[in-house]
């Protein structure tokens, strides 16, 4: 009987264990749809964690930015790419280039619309955790970047219109949504 109940523990635990082989999942604040970019709004979550709070936020604050400035270079980058190759620019690398370096420009600035949609910090009596989460709403972030282009002296006309256009068409599939 002892080797029986034995037998049946030992199997009942590496049930368990191959159940779960990565361990136990962990719910973070700003999880989920409601936290994830959409056809709306980039959004980006950042985490921290230090025995100092300051130095804590800062950490999540520069991830969850990090996280933004990505999204919208992803972007940015096959709208331009998609632009490119559908209107045969014969100076399209260096349009695309400089359009390039102005998204960069742009999210090294303080954004208008950027909005903290969230945060949450914690103590576990050694160090602090951190969760924030940012949201820019796509129309604002394409207007700043279109009046930045239009501000910027490294663009001749051509380039000018050529980058409103490519913002214009983007605007246009975001009313259409």
């Amino acid at each position: 009987m002892r080797v029986f109940v034995f037998m049946l523990s030992l199997g009942l635990l590496f049930a368990q264990c191959a159940s779960k082989p990565y361990g136990k999942k962990v719910k973070e604040p700003f999880q989920g749809s409601s936290y994830e970019s959409n056809n709306r709004f980039f959004r980006g979550t950042g985490k921290g964690a230090s025995n100092s709070e300051n130095i804590a936020r800062g950490k999540a604050d520069i991830q969850a930015k990090s996280q933004l400035a990505g999204q919208v270079n992803t972007t940015m980058k096959q709208v331009s790419d998609q632009y490119m190759s559908q209107n045969e620019n014969a100076r399209a690398a260096d349009l695309s280039e400089k359009f390039e370096s102005l998204i960069r420009q742009v999210m090294n600035t303080n954004i208008s619309d950027l909005r903290k949609i969230g945060e949450e910090k914690y103590y576990n009596g050694a160090e602090y955790t951190v969760f924030i989460a940012y949201e820019i709403k796509k129309n604002a972030m394409f207007r700043f970047l279109k009046k930045q282009a239009k501000a910027d002296a490294r663009f001749n006309k051509a380039e000018q219109k050529a980058i409103e256009e490519m913002i214009d068409e983007e605007l246009k599939k975001l009313e259409e949504d």
